[in-house]
Formats: structure tokens, sequence, C-alpha cells
């Protein structure tokens, strides 16, 4: 009986140790956390590196948050080197090693950082940093004045895509151009023969008729029209008589008549051959007759001789007959220069609707009616942008263009709880466009009201015309990790010096921490495809200081 009570009661101490040692384990890995910082060395020269060390013990369940960014200023973040994690039963060592530097020469404290552990915040202590000038032998580098500013011209984004395009249809439109308007032509025979004097074109058409093969093929029909039209064109060019639609006998009285009058010197002798061998060409023609060959043979060479003839007895021409011919040549010349300045517009007209048309299926129909009439917006998205500091705590933002200081007075009621403000701001009216940073110190060490300056704001929106704003809020992160405010929405804006009101957004940021308040102000036209470029651009590149 003892024994099995015995028995008993040793079972029950044993439950109770194990009891006791599972109570006793939670209390032991809740126990406080211990931080400890570090550096390598407090003096540093302009621009060289110190190592930053910071070691956290806790146990192995809780979650730690090292300070992330450029949260050491004055002193400058280089690198972040990877955490070193040490496991040892139930506690857990990480150590976390930052590279600062700094690239003005004084006395610089690094401010404490804030550990997150569990949610909890720690903060390790602040160091004094002294950073040192190089010293330089100016005996032997000598000293030389600090160069002027030189202007350097503005780098442009350039499609180059779009002008090797161009660039190959201006040469192929230039190649054809050259080639069928302003190349000067090797001429056929045909436009050879065509350019020559109305009698030469007889006489050499006259020798070809003699080499010709029609009397030994005893075509006589073609022989005599050949013949018969040679002499008519050369009587219509040089003498001026309509010949190739006259009869034989209208055209010899017109050739009678003209020698009456004085105006062709020509013997009857000649008139009567020339009508002898037309009257055989009608036989031939119509009459189906067949002359002998010889026949044929020296009618050919009666009407070369009267070409001849014919061209003696042309009169001189008139001084006033030799001026409209210069007249009608350089009428000519007008005309052929005219034809190719249309053939040159054209081409141009031609080149402008073809790279407008490929420039719109490449870029689409707005982008290139803002390039080509000018859109405000677009050029400060494609203009150089500059990446600044500005006010104190500072803010730091890349912006089209540099923001400007404003003159900043405070009520009399925000007297009491700012100590200071500082504002810049940029303002585009033709563009709608406007962005400005404040920075504010509170008169006392305390958070920020966001809620407050969220409301002030919203009401300078009202009091400058703003009506129907709409207004959403939410959490903002910089790419460093810093939390803010968004607050952002929609309304109607008022045009600068108009009563207009147009479509608009804004979007403001919200920073700061004890005894600081830091904002980011942006509005700009709604529907603006390069303003929510801009703005993106612009919310991407924040950055803030944690810390005072």
């Amino acid at each position: 009986m003892f024994l099995i009570r015995d028995k008993y009661a040793s079972h029950l101490l044993r439950a109770l140790a194990v009891c006791l040692f599972l109570v006793a384990t939670p209390g032991f890995s809740q126990s406080a956390p211990t931080i400890t910082s570090s550096v390598d060395t407090t003096a540093i020269k302009i621009g060289e590196q110190l190592h930053w060390k910071v070691t956290v013990e806790t146990d192995t369940l809780s979650h730690v948050v090292f300070p992330e960014g450029q949260t050491f200023s004055p002193l400058e973040t280089v690198e972040a080197i990877m955490t070193d994690t040490i496991r040892k039963t139930d506690r857990l060592t990480l150590q976390k090693t930052y590279a600062l530097t700094q690239f003005d020469s004084g006395t610089y404290t690094l401010p404490a950082q804030m550990i997150e552990i569990n949610g909890k915040h720690f903060f390790t202590d602040s160091l004094v940093i002294n950073v040192a000038n190089v010293a330089v032998d100016t005996t032997v580098q000598k000293m030389y004045d600090i160069k002027p500013l030189i202007a350097v011209e503005k780098s442009r984004s350039i499609p180059w895509g779009l002008i090797l395009w161009i660039l190959g249809i201006l040469l192929v439109l230039g190649g054809l151009l050259y080639w069928f308007v302003f190349r000067k032509k090797p001429l056929s025979e045909e436009e050879k023969v065509a350019l020559l004097p109305p009698f030469d074109r007889a006489i050499l058409g006259l020798k070809q008729l003699e080499n010709s093969k029609y009397l030994i093929q005893d075509d006589y029909k073609t022989y005599y029209s050949e013949l018969t039209n040679i002499v008519r064109s050369y009587l219509e060019e040089d003498v001026h008589v309509a010949a190739m639609e006259s009869t034989t006998d209208q055209l010899i009285d017109k050739l009678e008549m003209m020698k009456d009058a004085g105006k062709l010197k020509l013997e009857q002798e000649t008139i009567q051959q020339f009508k002898k061998v037309l009257q055989t060409s009608d036989l031939v023609k119509f009459a189906k007759s067949k002359p002998d060959t010889s026949v044929a043979e020296a009618d050919r060479k009666s009407v070369e001789l009267i070409v001849i003839k014919t061209k003696e007895a042309i009169p001189e021409p008139t001084p006033e007959e030799l001026m409209q011919q210069e007249e009608y040549q350089e009428e000519i010349r007008q005309k052929s220069q005219r034809k190719k300045l249309v053939y040159t517009s054209l081409a141009a007209v031609l080149l402008l609707v073809f790279t407008g048309v490929a420039a719109v299926g490449y870029y689409g129909f707005d982008y290139v009616k803002d390039t080509v009439l000018g859109h405000p917006t677009k050029e400060l998205l494609e203009g150089d942008w500059v990446q600044s500091d500005y006010g104190f705590p500072p803010v730091s933002v890349e912006t089209p263009k540099v923001l400007l200081r404003q003159a900043v007075k405070l009520p009399a009621e925000s007297q009491a709880t700012i100590k200071e403000m500082q504002a810049f701001a940029y303002r585009n009216p033709s563009a709608l466009f406007t962005v400005a940073t404040t920075s504010i110190l509170l008169a006392q060490s305390e958070e920020p009201d966001y809620e407050k300056s969220s409301e002030q704001i919203l009401q300078n929106f009202e009091a400058q015309g703003a009506r129907n704003i709409i207004t959403k809020q939410e959490e903002f992160t910089t790419r460093t990790g810093v939390r803010g405010v968004k607050l952002y929405g929609s309304g109607k804006f008022a045009v600068p010096d108009s009563e207009q009101l147009v479509n608009g957004k804004y979007a403001v940021l919200f920073f700061g921490g004890k005894g600081f308040q830091q904002n980011l102000i942006l509005s700009w036209q709604a529907d603006d495809p390069y303003a929510e470029q801009i703005v993106e651009r612009i919310l991407n590149s924040v950055e803030v200081k944690t810390t005072l």
C-alpha cells in the first residue's frame, strides 16, 4: 500500500516538474532584447567610408526591422551590408553593418537609429563623427581659379528609327525626282529627229525613204504616202500652211495665193512640178496605180528639190516675228519650269503625307499633333529634369523645372503651433500644372496632424476657386521604405485669369515625425497623358528624411 502511494507520488512530482518547465519556458523566450551599436572610426577624410555596426540579441521568435534608406543624415548611406545571423539555443543574434560617408568637412552627429522589434521601437546611441579636409601640398600641386560655366546644348530624345525611315523615303523620292524630272535623259533616235529643224527633218526623212525597201517590195502606196507626208509636214511647219488636211488642188491653190501675195517667192514651175507629184501619189493611193520604179525615184528627187527651193523661197522673218518666236520659246521654257515645280511640290506633299501617316501609325495622332503644334506638358516631360533637395527637413524630389522659394506668411492662428515653414513651387499656367513642397518645423516636439493639414489644403483649393472636390486617402511608401500618407482626388479647378473651370486632379503626400512635417503637393489637368507621366515620375522620385 505504501509502495503504491510512493509510486503515485513520484509520478505526480514528475508531472508537476514538467508543467513548471513549460510555464517557465515562455517567460524566458519573452526576455527583453539587447541592442548595441559601434563604428570602426569616428574620424574620416572627405569621401572616406566608416562602418556603423548594430547588434541585436533577442529570442528566435522575434521580428526585427533594421533602418532602411537615407536615415543617417547628415551622413550618406553608401551600402547596407547583408545581415549576419547567429543562433544559439533559443537566442538569436543579428548583426547589420552600414557603410557611411560624407563629402563636406566638419563635425557631424550620426543620429540615433530606430530598430523595430515585434512592433516596438528601440533607439541606438548617437555618435559624433569628424570629417577632415584632405591636405593638398600647393608647392607640388598648383591651385587654379574655378573655371567659368560652359553652356551645354540641351539633350533631346531622338526617335532614330523614325528618322532613318524618313531619310530613306527622302532618298527614294529624291532619286525618283532626279531620274524622271531633273535628269538629262539620253534622247532616242525619234526624239533626236523631232528636235531637228523642219527643213533638216524633211531632208533626213527623204534620205531614209530613199534607202527603204518599199519599192523593192512593190509597196508603192506606203512609199508615196510617206513621201507626201514629209513634204506636207514641212510646209505646215516652215511655210505655215494647212497642208496635211488639204486635198491636192486646195494645197496648190494655197501655195499660188501665197506666191501672188509675196509671202512665198516660189517659181510657178516648181509649184506645177509639186502638183504633178501629188497627183501621181493620189493615183497610187486611191486608184491603185503602179508607176515605174524610175518614176517613183524621180518623184522623190523632185520632192527633195521642191523642199530645198521652198526653203529658199521663204522670206526672212521680220523683227516682230523674231520677237514672237523668242516669246514663244520663253513661254515653252516657263511651262517646262512650271512642270518641274509641280512635280517637286507634288513629291513634297506626298512625302509629308507619307511621313505623317507613318508617324501617326507609330506614335499615335495625339502625339504627332502635340509634337507639331506644341503641348506645354509634353515639353515639360521631354525636357531636362532636375533632382534637388528643398527645405529643412529636406524633401528630395525630381521635377521638370527647379522649384523656386515662395514667400510664406504664417497666419496668427498658426504661429503658436508652427515654428518655421519653408515652401518651394513651380507653376505652369498654360499647362495648368503645379508642383510644390513645404517643410514645417513644429513649435512642440509632437507628431504632426495629417488630418488637420488635409483640411487646410482642401480649404486652400476652394479659396482658389476649386469646386466639387472628391477626396481619397491611402498609405504611401517611398522607394527606400519611408511611409507617409497620400491624399488624392479630382475636382473642378479654376483657370488662372479666367472664370472657366476645368476637370483637374491633385495629389498631396504627407511625411513627418516628432517636431516636423514635410508635404509634396501636385495638381494637373485631367485627361492629360503627359501630365500623368510627369506626376508618376515625380512620385517615384520622392525621398524624405525621417529625423531632424
